[in-house]
This record gives C-alpha cells, structure tokens and sequence, in this order.
C-alpha cells in the first residue's frame, strides 16, 4: 500500500497529475429529456406541498427539474418526484422515473431568479437501488432439497 507523505510549506506539486473536480461530477450520463412531472413533499410544519416541474435533464440516479412557479424548497428535503402519467413512456426515461411516483433528496438548488428570488431548479438525487445491484435473472429463485 502507498502511502503519502503530506506536503511541505513550498513544495512542489507535479503540474502535469490529473486532479477530479468534485464540482459538476456526475453519478450517472445524463439525457437532455423535457417531460412535465410533479414535486410533492411535506414542509416543517407537516402540511403537504407540491409544484408542477419540467425536468431538464435525467439519469438513472439523479435529475434536474425547473419549477412552473415560484417555491422554495431545503436543501436535503426529501420529496417525491412523479412524471405526468402522457410522458411516462418515453424511452430517454430511466426506468424508475417510468413507475410512478419515486422517493428523490434534492441536493443542489439552482441558481435563483431574479425576479422571484426563489430558485431556477433543484438537483434531485433519485433515491432507488442502484441498476448493479439488481438481480440479472427474472426467474424465481428455486430451492434444491436434498
């Protein structure tokens, strides 16, 4: 195992070794993808909201919405993230997005309007058992008895 040392006052760091940028790293490709949907979620003092939305741009784990109207919702607030029931065939769609109404956390808040000064969109990580984890095989599972 290689472990390395911490870098000294003056040090010099090769220039040429490649960094990751944490800042726009994406879990998933994502598809340019307009379909209408809805946010619903319950706010602080319980009372149920909800916004009508045009997603942005989708992938199987995560997707970005733009609100109809005005709303603020929290960074980190759980909501659920359903699309109109006309557009739930579309083929760009990953597959959770095409069932119905799916558990998302939003984890980045666009940029806000000027206007209105609420945000332009919110990031919604789709909170949905990742692709690889899933069984292969659709067939039942039988039990061998000896």
């Amino acid at each position: 195992m290689d472990t390395a040392e911490p870098l000294s006052p003056g040090a010099i760091v090769n220039p040429s070794a490649k960094t990751s940028s944490t800042r726009y790293h994406r879990s998933g490709e994502r598809r340019a993808v307009r379909v209408p949907g809805r946010l619903t979620w319950r706010d602080a003092g319980g009372a149920l909201r909800f916004v009508s939305v045009m997603t942005r741009d989708v992938s199987d784990v995560d997707a970005f919405v733009e609100c109809q109207v005005p709303a603020s919702i929290p960074l980190y607030r759980l909501v659920h993230l359903q699309i109109e029931k006309s557009s739930r065939t579309s083929t760009d769609l990953p597959r959770a997005l095409q069932g119905g109404k799916v558990l998302t956390a939003i984890y980045r808040v666009g940029p806000c309007k000027q206007a209105t000064g609420t945000p332009e969109g919110y990031a919604l990580r789709l909170l949905v058992e990742p692709a690889a984890a899933r069984p292969v095989s659709t067939r039942p599972v039988m039990a061998a008895v000896n």
